[in-house]
């Protein structure tokens, strides 16, 4: 049975933004509104298969799409304020799943629990620079330590809202801005926002700002930034990062971050209450770099973050999950390899290891997880075929906590960017 999508890539839906585009074409345009236009098509395979461990309730989850990923970036008109435009157009094909596979969230699932056939929508994004202050007003998928669009799957999640970034200030860039609604990785509807993995209301505002300051010739960054999803939760985020070269082809850098938040105004998810302390620290020496990270929660709730985003401002933030449950207590080492020091470049190797402890959920309160992962990735580098990526990713997950948390899973990742300008 084919399953309808919420909201399907239409060609009226198509046509209108390069209308909009075409309708400022009549006025009097600086040539880098064209010139300094990029654009690209990409091309996404993506195969998952997860395998459960014993005591699942499922045996396993497969799905196969592909997706199409356009983006459209102008430049900007003539003038002391100029303006531009932002395209993102976003389509996915099942090519197989369903039969009780689905739930990899490569794509929308029906009440019935079957995989949608296709599913997409259409983000316009409009903007405006005045000297090095820049407003964008639209949907677009932004990428934030405290609101971070997922790109883990076929298709980005999208947010429409706007945007302030300036960076008038020498070294310093300020960010403020405020989230309407927002379009998860796997649905192509737009919604109001909730709490990720919290239940208790939902809000259509999320205000944010941030200001980053960097120093020491671009080795050092401070940050802090403030975020509120309206009567449902705060949350402050303080950062530091800093490099420190340690001589010919080696350098070590760290990486220092703490979240603090709780609940907000009518407080419709309740009482709330989550620190977030992290460090990771990575040594990296010709074609090898080495990987500590340390991740701690604290207070009763898990990190708070909105539904559907990336959890990837965390370290511990993997393929298995992000680690990110209540109190939990987390670490990692890792290993990656350049193969260019081989003859072989565009190729790379990753393997890591993460243990967590301490895990408070679904009725446990010393819940115990621990995964492995491996990635072999290759990037071609010349030819009618440059810059087209293969990801061949495998990972174990156990956990002696919830329901379907332990599996085996493989994925393959095909990725072609091709420049349309």
């Amino acid at each position: 049975m084919r399953v309808p999508p919420v909201r399907l890539v239409k060609p009226c839906r198509i046509a209108l933004p390069f209308a909009i585009a075409a309708s400022l074409s009549s006025g009097p345009l600086h040539a880098a509104f064209f010139e300094d236009a990029k654009g690209t098509l990409n091309l996404r395979n993506y195969y998952l298969n997860r395998d459960y461990d014993h005591g699942a309730t499922r045996g396993k989850a497969e799905e196969w799409t592909q997706s199409f990923i356009l983006n459209v970036q102008s430049g900007f008109t003539e003038g002391p304020v100029g303006f531009g435009i932002d395209l993102l157009g976003l389509w996915s094909v099942k090519l197989d799943g369903g039969k009780g596979t689905g739930g990899t969230q490569l794509l929308p699932v029906g009440k019935d629990g079957d995989p949608a056939d296709d599913f997409g929508r259409f983000g316009v994004a409009f903007k405006a620079r005045y000297s090095d202050t820049e407003l964008k007003v639209g949907e677009w998928n932004p990428v934030l330590p405290i609101l971070s669009s997922d790109d883990g799957r076929g298709l980005t999640q999208t947010f429409q809202g706007g945007m302030l970034t300036s960076k008038e200030i020498k070294n310093v860039t300020i960010y403020a801005g405020q989230m309407r609604e927002t379009s998860p990785r796997n649905d192509a509807s737009m919604q109001d926002m909730t709490i990720d993995g919290i239940s208790g209301g939902s809000s259509d505002r999320f205000n944010f700002g941030g200001v980053e300051y960097t120093f020491n010739d671009g080795r050092t960054m401070l940050s802090a930034w403030f975020a509120q999803l309206e009567d449902l939760y705060k949350q402050r985020y303080f950062e530091i990062r800093h490099t420190q070269p340690l001589g010919d082809k080696t350098s070590l850098n760290a990486k220092l971050g703490l979240f603090d938040g709780e609940e907000d105004g009518q407080a419709l998810a309740g009482d709330l209450d989550n620190k977030t302390f992290f460090g990771r620290f990575a040594l990296k020496t010709g074609s090898n770099t080495f990987t500590f990270a340390y991740q701690k929660l604290t207070g009763k709730d898990r990190w708070l973050q909105v539904n559907g985003t990336s959890a990837d401002p965390l370290p511990n933030d993997v393929y298995a999950g992000p680690y990110n449950n209540p109190k939990e207590e987390s670490w990692q080492i890792r290993h990656d390899y350049d193969f260019a020091s081989l003859g072989i470049p565009g190729m790379t190797f990753m393997s890591r290891y993460i243990d967590g402890r301490n895990v408070h959920r679904n009725g446990v309160t010393n819940g115990e997880t621990w995964s492995r992962e491996n990635e072999l990735a290759y990037v071609v580098q010349s030819g009618s075929l440059k810059n087209l990526s293969v990801k061949l990713r495998n990972s174990t997950k156990r956990a002696n906590w919830g329901t379907n948390t332990s599996w085996n899973e493989n994925r393959i990742i095909v990725n072609y960017p091709i420049s349309l300008f």
